[in-house]
């Protein structure tokens, strides 16, 4: 029997906010354990909870983001659990009244075509602490206690563990254009848990579903997806039955264990929070947020296809993140030519691929655009250097911060075009490779390239491609 993986998320994001979710604790990461911390994010008998504004308009924000219904009465409750890092014994959450419903993100298929992905609802609460396990006993710091979350919950709409990947990217990258949160995963700032359940193929009835938890990269949420699928397909062709529960995956082993029986929310004990009254969102409220929204990835992508004429591919990347997306287009608007293609190309190409490579610290520091223009002038326009060179160059850049034309002046790197030169090189190669000339002489147009190529690797890539093809033809005819 076939099956249909189904697949929900809900991710926990930090907002970037000057102060805690209900006090005035300053968050600032890296302080010293239990620093950070106050009577009323501690929840003190007798401390009043105040809430924060600055929270609520970037909840708002993202929630107009996703085209969510904001609601226009919305309150806070009490979520009853006991965790060591969350002093209070209840969390302030959301429950039947959140601050918005019915959104949706768009993510595309394995066909490149449009899909719809439903958001049930997006809210507020606050964090907990944070347990620090050592060999033979365990810590608490409250000072993440208190910070506020919004909590972004899918519809069981994703049927794939890449669909999943793919959904947690975009949501991610509209979140920076949002500018509300770091979106650092290693900080904890982004959070997410999966949950997932198989059915037979064009059954409607969900599943048995598993929740997954600590998981700390989009990596990871596919992996353990992926292990989880393969599990539970297992257990449905045996025959066996199984109880909600919540796993945990292992990382290290490729695997999730079992943590516990899922909790639903009646487990919870919801009730309203009575320290903090029932608020109104108007209209004009949602009206100013929604005018102050910025260019967000999908409308700047396309943006970047009408004005620059880029083809989708190119600016779908090019928008990918808004750091890059605000680089590329200052590139683009320093580069003299109409055609814009010569600079998506060097930045999705050799561009990223410095990057990559580069320490974490390192990849936050780009070099200035109107160097980079500058050096795709050289090679493309005024071909002072091949592009092999050039990407030879570009990582220099990247580590001496000069410019391109310091560097192929320091270190002689101007393209050899000089034909007296080049002959003697071409003609060393042809001697080398009796093997290859006797294939071009066959009709065999890649050992022309091979014969090029071997002539670059002579020359320490500073020979003129182009000259040295018109060379090779002229002595092999």
């Amino acid at each position: 029997m076939n099956y249909q993986t189904v697949i929900g998320l809900e991710v926990h994001l930090q907002l970037k906010t000057k102060t805690k979710a209900f006090c005035g604790c300053a968050i600032d990461f890296g302080k010293a354990p239990n620093s950070g911390t106050c009577p009323v994010c501690l929840g003190f008998p007798g401390s009043l909870p105040v809430y924060n504004k600055e929270a609520l308009n970037s909840a708002i924000k993202v929630a107009l983001a996703f085209n969510c219904q904001i609601q226009e009465h919305t309150k806070f409750d009490r979520k009853n659990y006991f965790y060591p890092d969350l002093p209070k014994n209840y969390q302030i959450s959301q429950f039947d009244l959140p601050l918005s419903r019915n959104g949706q993100l768009i993510i595309f298929d394995q066909d490149h075509q449009p899909k719809r992905i439903g958001i049930t609802r997006i809210h507020l609460e606050e964090d907990a602490g944070k347990l620090i396990h050592e060999a033979d006993s365990s810590l608490v710091d409250f000072n993440r206690t208190g910070i506020p979350l919004l909590e972004i919950v899918s519809e069981p709409d994703l049927n794939s563990p890449q669909e999943a990947f793919d959904y947690l990217s975009s949501l991610k990258s509209i979140l920076e254009y949002l500018d509300v949160s770091d979106c650092d995963m290693e900080k904890g700032s982004l959070r997410c848990d999966a949950n997932i359940s198989l059915r037979p193929q064009g059954a409607k009835e969900l599943g048995v579903k598993t929740e997954l938890k600590n998981m700390n990269s989009f990596k990871g949420v596919k992996d353990a997806l992926t292990f989880e699928v393969k599990r539970q397909t297992e257990l449905l062709q045996s025959g066996q039955s199984w109880q909600q529960e919540t796993r945990l995956w292992d990382a290290q082993k490729g695997l999730t264990v079992s943590m516990r029986s899922k909790e639903g929310a009646k487990d919870y004990r919801y009730f309203p929070d009575p320290d903090l009254a029932v608020f109104i969102i108007d209209a004009p409220m949602i009206s100013r947020i929604k005018a102050g929204l910025p260019e967000l990835p999908q409308e700047k992508m396309r943006r970047f296809m009408q004005e620059y004429a880029l083809s989708e591919y190119d600016a779908k990347i090019l928008t990918s993140s808004k750091k890059f997306a605000d680089y590329a287009e200052e590139c683009m608007k320093i580069f003299p030519d109409k055609d814009k293609k010569p600079i998506a190309n060097w930045l999705i190409g050799p561009f990223t691929s410095v990057i990559s490579n580069l320490a974490d610290q390192a990849k936050q520091e780009y070099i200035q655009s109107k160097n980079l223009v500058e050096l795709v002038e050289l090679v493309e326009k005024k071909q002072i250097i091949s592009n092999l060179t050039g990407k030879i160059v570009l990582e220099e850049m990247f580590a001496t911060g000069n410019t391109a034309r310091a560097i192929i002046t320091e270190k002689n790197l101007a393209q050899i075009s000089d034909t007296g030169s080049l002959e003697i090189i071409v003609q060393e190669v042809i001697n080398e490779n009796p093997k290859s000339v006797s294939d071009y002489s066959a009709g065999k147009t890649n050992a022309l390239m091979f014969l090029v190529g071997q002539v670059m690797k002579k020359s320490a890539g500073k020979a003129n491609p182009k000259v040295v093809t018109d060379l090779i033809k002229r002595r092999l005819s």
